[in-house]
């Protein structure tokens, strides 16, 4: 099958949660397909992207965005209903590029990767077309608002969570198949046909991401794109609501922030027992230096890559249920689950004076992401979608 893939980022390196799950999902599907993938671009390339892409697909296409049009749309959707995502990427010369792709690729299938690609292709009614959602995004959003201060950002969030709940309905019906990352995200696309989602989970890459000899030099770890609003939620709850009770007890304990562009109000953080590491080339290094991984998720939505890939090197982890809501891992069997600052700190506590009880949890977590959560089995369930319609 000839399949056109669309994505609104180039999905290389891999420090977000979207561009993690194209690329494995294009790497998996081009092993039995003939693969296009056309990128959007706001940023300048990584030097390497087209190199690694091209190991992965037939033909490459990278579009570039304008950026004083993105300014205009974002001012224009003021006074539109769209969502300001789906504005921020949709571009007039961007869309007769693809239009340009589909008549010279001659595509089977086209798949198109999150709902701001959507307007691309919505009207393209010769060939079949699925729509990853990938996450429940309104729902992101209104979590979002709900823990603003800020009277403007949280009218912000607001706004534009009623706009993709209305998108995410509306943009249903142009698609022959959509899918999505968990059964929770499903359960948050309102629509009387929400049936026909399918689930199709990330997968973890159990080769790569397995347990390695290591000498910890910090207790716990949190990984993930340190500009994305729910990982830097996620670690100012860690550092000014859980830590204290830690360090109340064991003062000693140190702490390992690592990913990608961290906010400003995350490098304030810095101090000798709470490290912000920055980009690290291999994330494996960051998960190895460190005995425990906690992810205290409070708001976002969608499958967390960090835990899968955690629990598969064999690290044991403690999550918020809304992060294990989405995994479906067993609590005090394959890790931890929190909801208080003083359950969180409870059990970090446990877990690092007993290593025998994190050295199980490790054990069956590293064997639920194997009979899981692999991108063969994965882009399996995704082909079947395609091939359905």
């Amino acid at each position: 099958m000839k399949i056109l893939v669309i994505v609104s980022r180039i999905p290389y390196p891999l420090e977000k949660g979207d561009k993690l799950r194209a690329y494995h999902q294009v790497r998996e599907l081009s092993k039995n397909h003939e693969i296009c993938l056309c990128c959007l671009s706001d940023q300048p390339e990584h030097p390497e992207a087209r190199e690694k892409l091209r190991e992965i697909c037939s033909e490459l296409h990278i579009i570039q965005l304008n950026k004083a049009i993105i300014y205009l749309n974002l001012l224009l959707a003021w006074f539109e209903s769209r969502p300001f995502q789906v504005a921020y990427f949709h571009q007039r010369k961007a869309r007769n590029a693809v239009q340009s792709i589909i008549q010279n690729f001659a595509p089977d299938h086209i798949y198109c990767q999150l709902v701001r690609t959507a307007e691309y292709v919505k009207n393209e009614h010769s060939i079949s077309k699925t729509i990853d959602y990938q996450d429940a995004f309104s729902k992101g959003m209104a979590r979002r608002a709900e823990r603003e201060s800020n009277y403007f950002k949280k009218k912000f969030f607001q706004t534009e969570a009623r706009r993709l709940i209305r998108y995410e309905h509306l943009i249903f019906d142009y698609f022959n198949n959509k899918c999505i990352i968990s059964e929770q995200d499903k359960a948050l696309i309102f629509h009387e046909n929400q049936r026909e989602i399918a689930v199709i989970p990330n997968g973890v890459d159990m080769d790569f991401f397995r347990p390695m000899e290591s000498s910890p030099a910090y207790d716990l770890c949190f990984v993930g794109n340190m500009s994305y609003a729910p990982n830097v939620d996620s670690v100012l709850y860690l550092h000014n609501e859980v830590m204290p009770l830690v360090w109340r007890e064991m003062p000693d304990v140190k702490v390992l922030i690592a990913g990608a562009t961290p906010a400003e109000a995350i490098t304030r953080l810095q101090h000798e027992r709470f490290e912000v590491g920055g980009w690290f080339e291999d994330i494996r290094n960051a998960y190895r230096q460190s005995r425990l991984f906690v992810a205290p998720m409070q708001i976002g939505t969608g499958l967390q890559n960090k835990l899968l890939e955690a629990m598969a090197m064999g690290i044991p982890c403690i999550t918020s249920k809304l992060a294990n809501d989405a995994l479906g891992a067993t609590h005090q069997q394959h890790l931890m689950v929190g909801s208080t600052p003083e359950d969180y700190a409870r059990q970090i506590i446990a877990l690092l004076k007993n290593p025998q009880c994190g050295e199980e949890l490790a054990r069956n977590a590293r064997l639920f992401v194997q009979q899981n959560y692999t991108w063969q089995s994965s882009v399996v369930k995704l082909e079947g979608l395609f091939a359905s319609s």
